[in-house]
């Protein structure tokens, strides 16, 4: 016999998922409707609506992927790319390699910007990928590296690889609705997100938008786009339209969550939303500091809301996590890859960016016996 389902109630503080507000858990509870109900369609444009809000853009090819980020990243990828087509991607974490295996799957020559894990891509090592590639299709980078809490700056690289006729695709699944990000301002032509993260809905859809120039590109293919499901040439005319042609059976309910927590964050206002993540980092900052913790990035390329940091000397990190986990409900993220069993990945995202969910870590940080500050 399979007892009911009855889980832990944890405390958020990982990497993602974050917390989920009680009002979005209430909407994933919403009674079934069709996917191509006519009430559900008000749904779909509602929530095109505000991603297109949140990511401050007026793209019309602006939807949701019936899947996580990484479709989303892959959606950019094959839709824009042909076999042959040169890219230039930037790789300073987990995120970035996996945009360029991608990439190589698509059958694109891959020009690769690597640097050290938790620093950031200058416009100088742009540069430097343009003498080598200098027309290249498109310019992937990642705006937040969850892999290391590396916030990239963008302006600047938008503004070079525009000039060399190049695409500008970026991912944005940990900084989306927590900090900056300007789609238009910036001329971005690809993005794409997460819903686990700072917009607190429950994982498995992925925001995704299009500038006209990148929709330009799409319908000058050659080639056949080597998905079939992620193929935008067929799901936008799901999300768009007087008429809505059948592709897939959305997630009804995940999309249900999806519009309750965009409500939420235009409620509280986006820009607000950034100021509150940078206001609880600051005292996160301070309080980790003082029990002798180090941040893995520059401070003025840091993710305010996953704080990467090296825990004081003398602590096994997998311990103290399992002990925060078990004794605490509460859940911090280990190291990946070059940072595995190093550092903690502490985040502090949408519902969990709370004084209270940094005063309880704190506090049961103080509280472990074995826990030893400098």
């Amino acid at each position: 016999m399979y007892k009911e389902l009855n889980t832990s109630n944890r405390i958020l503080m990982g990497p993602g998922p974050s917390d989920a507000h009680p009002r979005v858990l209430k909407a994933m509870s919403t009674p079934l409707i069709g996917h191509l109900d006519p009430e559900f369609v008000t749904i779909m444009d509602e929530v095109k609506s505000m991603v297109q809000e949140t990511f401050i853009t007026k793209n019309h090819l602006t939807f949701v992927v019936s899947a996580p980020g990484s479709a989303g990243m892959e959606t950019c990828l094959v839709n824009l790319l042909e076999p042959g087509d040169e890219v230039i991607i930037g790789i300073n974490g987990v995120f970035g390699g996996r945009m360029a295996d991608i990439a190589e799957r698509c059958g694109a020559k891959v020009h690769k910007v690597v640097v050290p894990w938790g620093t950031i891509i200058s416009t100088n090592d742009i540069k430097k990928a343009l003498d080598i590639c200098p027309k290249p299709k498109l310019v992937a980078l990642v705006h937040a590296e969850t892999s290391t809490g590396a916030l990239q700056p963008l302006k600047e690289i938008s503004n070079l690889v525009h000039n060399a006729g190049a695409l500008l695709m970026v991912d944005a699944v940990t900084s989306y609705c927590g900090v900056e990000l300007k789609v238009d301002d910036w001329d971005i032509d690809a993005i794409y997100t997460g819903t686990q993260k700072n917009l607190s809905a429950p994982p498995g859809l992925s925001p995704v938008s299009f500038s006209d120039r990148a929709v330009k590109v799409l319908e000058n293919r050659k080639t056949k786009v080597q998905s079939w499901f992620l193929d935008l040439s067929l799901v936008k005319n799901y999300w768009g339209g007087a008429k809505r042609a059948y592709h897939h059976t959305a997630p009804v309910s995940s999309v249900y969550a999806l519009r309750e927590s965009l409500r939420i964050v235009l409620e509280e206002g986006i820009e607000e939303r950034w100021e509150r993540h940078q206001k609880v980092h600051q005292v996160l900052k301070t309080k980790l500091e003082n029990l002798g913790f180090e941040y893995l990035v520059e401070e003025q390329y840091r993710l305010p809301n996953l704080n990467s940091v090296f825990l004081p000397e003398g602590n096994d990190e997998a311990l103290l996590r399992s002990i925060l986990l078990n004794d605490y409900n509460i859940e911090v993220g280990g190291g990946l890859g070059d940072f595995a069993g190093k550092i903690w990945r502490i985040g502090i995202m949408g519902e969990s960016c709370t004084l209270n969910h940094v005063n309880m870590l704190i506090s049961a940080l103080d509280d472990i016996k074995a826990f030893k500050s400098n």
